[in-house]
């Protein structure tokens, strides 16, 4: 839920690959990815997937190529030009973005190549902001240090990092829990990295946090082989209980706080039932409703930003709802292929979320919880926040915050926030900050 832009950002679990390459091979994969960009446009579907490796042949054979591109095109018009490229290395893949005019849009189309040249990953993302992240006024670095660590163990094992106040402790801690989509461990969109921003400022308030890379951001290959069985506990749940066991080792933290931000703070009834080692929860923009509806409201506010609807868009919302209407379905099963559903995740994502309701499963917490809410979020609104205090708004050991200016980042804005302003360099505003700080640390 948190990577929409003025595009609609195309993220396939199928297609899920991150990495980088050796220096030698990266000017050959430039040509070879403009050289791709051109056969799109050319219709030639069956020579672009040619170079795909194994999974993405699996994942994107041509005919689902020519689905994809179409539905790119009807939005956003014929393909102009190419103006531009740049390149990343990493893990062992060398990645190319290649930015792509369209008639009513501009992004690039990233490719990641594998060590022999091959297509392993692609993905229709922002074009790179100008803007560029900097540390919020509110982190003193004076204050804390930070410490690589490691989450989990084995197949899944994750990058991550501790930030600690200075000083022997114990400090109460803080685990970020994602949401949607691959995530770095900054959960970083555009120029902004709203939890980069929660790690120094509240270790700057004398609470530990501990943030990890999402698996399917770390391990977006591996995911993609077993993208048709995936449900959130291997996607996020298995992961945020990985963090809570290496804190609980740690002697430095006293309590242990788990905040999930949008489908992470959906995730956190969840997270509870199968941890009673965690001493408290944030919420953060929380949702509540089936994430089917949330999906399709978020079509219809992106799309009617300009009062009207483009034929293309019409299009596009007309196969969001069928989509949707598919995870409704009786006739919904694991055997339901990927491409009848929204964004390609899989039959077993939908059924494993089918009848949860996190307000209802919150009521067995009893531990404290604290419910953040911005009110120029489109993506989890005002009415999920609303269900939550419906739900247990009346138990004592729940508190609720809400920010009438701020965004699903929980940044600053004006007027009816648009998915162009994630591109916007804002940190996250200092009130939330200090308002978790003060909530925790009241309780340790």
């Amino acid at each position: 839920l948190t990577r929409f832009s003025n595009i609609i950002v195309f993220t396939m679990l199928l297609a899920a690959i991150a990495g980088a390459g050796n220096t030698s091979n990266m000017n050959g994969n430039i040509s070879r990815a403009k050289e791709f960009a051109n056969m799109l446009d050319n219709g030639e579907f069956e020579n672009a997937s040619k170079n795909f490796d194994g999974s993405m042949t699996a994942a994107l054979p041509p005919e689902k190529l020519h689905e994809m591109w179409k539905s790119i095109t009807e939005k956003f018009g014929d393909f102009i030009e190419i103006t531009g490229n740049r390149t990343e290395k990493k893990s062992g893949y060398d990645i190319v973005f290649v930015t792509c005019r369209f008639e009513n849009e501009t992004f690039d189309m990233k490719i990641v190549f594998n060590s022999i040249g091959q297509i392993a990953g692609l993905f229709f993302v922002p074009t790179e902001a100008n803007a560029e992240y900097e540390i919020p006024e509110y982190c003193d670095s004076s204050k804390f240090t930070e410490k690589d660590v490691i989450i989990g163990s084995g197949k899944w094992k994750l990058q991550g990092k501790l930030t600690i106040p200075e000083g022997d402790g114990p400090f109460p801690a803080i685990i970020l829990v994602h949401g949607s989509g691959p995530e770095d461990m900054d959960e970083t969109i555009g120029p902004n990295k709203p939890f980069l921003d929660l790690a120094c400022g509240l270790a700057s308030n004398g609470i530990a946090v501990l943030r990890y890379n999402k698996r399917t951001y770390e391990y977006q290959q591996e995911m993609a082989k077993i993208a048709t069985t995936i449900t959130v506990k291997e996607e996020t749940i298995d992961d945020a209980i990985a963090a809570v066991k290496l804190l609980k080792d740690d002697k430095r933290i006293s309590k242990i706080f788990v905040l999930g931000h949008s489908l992470g703070g959906m995730l956190v009834p969840r997270i509870a039932k199968v941890s009673p080692a965690i001493d408290g929860f944030i919420i953060m923009a929380g949702t509540t409703r089936p994430l089917e509806d949330v999906i399709l409201e978020q079509y219809n506010y992106i799309f009617f930003l300009d009062g009207e609807l483009a034929e293309e868009e019409k299009t596009a919302l007309a196969d969001m709802k069928s989509k949707v209407a598919m995870v409704k379905s009786e006739n919904l099963s694991a055997g339901t292929p990927a491409d009848k559903l929204p964004f390609g995740a899989p039959a077993s994502y939908w059924l494993d979320l089918r009848g949860y309701e996190p307000p209802e499963m919150a009521k067995s917490i009893d531990k404290p919880i604290l419910i953040i809410q911005g009110g120029r979020d489109y993506q989890c609104t005002m009415t999920d926040f609303k269900n939550w205090k419906s739900a247990i708004g009346n138990k004592s050991n729940v508190e609720f915050d809400y920010y009438p200016k701020l965004n699903h980042l929980f940044a600053s804005g004006d007027g009816m926030a648009t998915p162009s302003e994630y591109m916007q360099a804002k940190n996250m505003d200092i009130l939330v900050i200090s308002d978790i700080a003060n909530w925790v640390n009241a309780k340790k």
